[in-house]
């Protein structure tokens, strides 16, 4: 394969994983192609984008978008999977389908320029994603709010119980 054409099939790599930082690799060779087709429309329909790549492409071509730390992981039959709304949200698509399809193998992936093995993908994948994280952080936030207001609103309470029952003891 000349130069030019090899050139050429680094920057469409470069230019299909486009800004995208956060990686897994898996293995999906053993993968018959039903299963194969039901893996991806379903990567489809979570918005994660799945390639599978030459090796030595791969890593030109993330060296030249700046990702580091998949060098050790591209060996032998590779797909790159990128995507979703977090890294997270990515890590549980893809353990989800490895658990489903037997034959799909994790061999890690990379956060944030950090190389993580099989078993730290699965392990990201049971961790909180980022919307959880967000909504706790609002409850943590609003928390003191609502017991100010809860004990502002107990003394009030109080008195207007106590003058309801002196009023109607009056009554009486």
């Amino acid at each position: 394969m000349s130069r030019q054409i090899k050139d050429l099939e680094i920057a469409a790599i470069g230019d299909r994983i486009g800004d995208a930082s956060d990686f897994i690799v898996i293995d999906v060779s053993r993968v018959d192609a039903i299963s194969a087709n039901r893996f991806r429309i379903g990567l489809r329909s979570d918005n994660v984008s799945a390639l599978t790549v030459r090796n030595s492409f791969a890593a030109m071509a993330l060296q030249g978008r700046g990702v580091a730390g998949l060098d050790s992981l591209l060996s032998g039959p590779s797909t790159l999977v990128w995507g979703s709304e977090d890294v997270v949200a990515l890590a549980r698509c893809v353990a989800k389908w490895a658990d489903e399809i037997d034959t799909i193998t994790i061999k890690g992936g990379t956060v944030e320029g950090q190389t993580l093995d099989a078993g730290g993908v699965e392990a990201l994948s049971k961790s909180k994603g980022r919307l959880e994280t967000i909504a706790e952080l609002a409850g943590l936030m609003l928390a003191p709010g609502a017991q100010i207001a809860g004990c502002m609103q107990s003394p009030g309470g109080q008195l207007a119980g106590q003058l309801k029952t002196l009023s109607e003891k009056d009554e009486a």
